[in-house]
């Protein structure tokens, strides 16, 4: 078995890596904190609902909401018990999330580390879906959607993803649709475990005061020895540059109108250069909207805005968008506002030494991350499912150059790519 070490002189941090005989790839990042967390997940999201597995001439598509149903279906053992149990009993506390690009299963515990390690390889390599099972399960999913519908937030930011792709599967609540979700079935859920829940698919991540010695003998004892890789190919819809509308809005019961805009993105085809990309934006981000610049101090001033302006930057292999989100009395003025400051800056050029303070905030916050085994856990999943590594992000924030984010603010904000999703009080409602 191939152990081998990666240090970072910069951030004084080091983990290893592991490839188990099955073909998974392990991943222990000691830290000697209180708390031990361990992920095991697998490269599959919401988005990926057309594939096809090696020797498969056509591909086959499956409902919106799979992957997440799947993960919810895998609570339940063969003697209708649920796993949480296990978990409870060695004092851990287990959970799971699907997102876009991929499903994790995950506990963290301050002891019997070893138990929980083994209880959570044991019940995501024995998947037991049945039609009975898989029937129960539906209403409780179909409730989930419902509340997720009902939640302003939740119902912005997915008519965000609405009005941005046209074509593009992250436009679809990673739920699904009350529609979506029943049609799936036992043999769909089976199929798409066997596609996508396989070793060469797959990663196990464990942050806490633990050896590699110590998770790999608890890994021996419980992988699966008939646990083997499988050739799966996915399929995705080709989606236009542009946004696919404009402006997407509903009415729901809220005291002030609760605005997203988005700006869509391209994503890079290579891994480092999503990741330089993402280190690039993260910093052109802050310059442009954090509590300290211009922009936030003139709309909240001005009383445009609530105090809260939350922003971010997602980027995966098949799509990249950047979120602004808050509360206004006129979501269209703040728009407005925030293209005018855009514009702006494009003319005017942007301040080095604003870059200078926000390149260190970004740097300061990423080494902060690192007091977090949580954290340092599922940042590393998602470079590892991304093609990267959690070292290289902070070489590729250091590296980051002034006219990297002034070339970045000339070509990622045209005015094609901004789109804006708004929900207004019942009572503003036109009859």
């Amino acid at each position: 078995m191939l152990l081998t070490e990666k240090e970072s002189p910069r951030l004084r941090e080091h983990y290893y890596k592991l490839r188990h005989t099955s073909g998974v790839d392990i991943y222990v990042f000691p830290k000697k904190l209180t708390v031990s967390y361990a992920l095991f997940g697998t490269k599959y999201g919401s988005v990926d609902n057309c594939f096809r597995m090696a020797g498969e001439e056509k591909y086959r598509t499956v409902p919106n909401g799979i992957a997440h149903y799947l993960e919810h279906r895998m609570f339940t053992q063969r003697d209708g018990s649920d796993i949480t149990e296990k978990f409870s009993e060695c004092g851990a506390d287990a959970n799971a999330y699907t997102t876009f690009t991929k499903t994790v299963y995950l506990f963290s515990c301050t002891e019997n580390f070893d138990k929980a390690l083994g209880a959570l390889l044991d019940f995501v390599t024995e998947p037991h879906f049945t039609e009975e099972l898989v029937e129960k399960e539906r209403g409780i999913i179909a409730e989930e959607i419902k509340m997720g519908d009902d939640n302003p937030y939740d119902r912005c930011f997915y008519g965000l993803l609405e009005a941005m792709y046209q074509s593009n599967s992250v436009r679809i609540n990673i739920a699904g649709t009350q529609e979506s979700i029943s049609e799936i079935t036992a043999d769909m859920l089976n199929a798409c475990y066997r596609a996508f829940y396989t070793p060469n698919n797959m990663a196990l991540v464990v942050c806490g005061d633990v050896t590699p010695e110590e998770v790999m003998f608890t890994v021996e004892h419980h992988m699966p020895k008939d646990f083997v890789s499988s050739d799966t190919e996915w399929a995705y819809l080709d989606e236009p540059k542009e946004v696919y509308q404009k402006k997407y809005e509903a009415y729901m019961p809220v005291a002030k109108p609760i605005f997203t805009i988005g700006v869509k993105d391209t994503a890079p085809a290579d891994a480092r250069q999503r990741m330089a990309r993402d280190a690039a934006m993260q910093i052109l981000c802050e310059m442009l909207f954090s509590r300290s610049g211009k922009l936030y101090n003139e709309l909240f001033e001005s009383e445009k805005i609530s105090p809260e302006l939350s922003y971010g930057y997602s980027v995966a292999e098949t799509f990249a968008f950047l979120t602004i989100g808050g509360e206004a009395e006129d979501p269209m003025a703040v728009l407005e506002d925030i293209k005018a400051h855009v514009r702006e800056k494009q003319k005017n050029g942007l301040s080095p030494t604003d870059f200078e303070r926000c390149k260190r905030v970004m740097l300061a916050e990423y080494i902060k991350s690192f007091d977090s085994t949580e954290e340092i856990a599922n940042n590393m999943i998602d470079f590892i499912f991304d093609g990267g590594d959690i070292f290289d992000f902070y070489e590729e924030l250091e590296k980051v150059s002034f006219e990297d984010v002034e070339n970045l603010l000339h070509s990622a904000f045209d005015e094609s790519f901004f789109c804006i999703s708004v929900i207004y009080p019942d009572g503003q409602k036109k009859e």
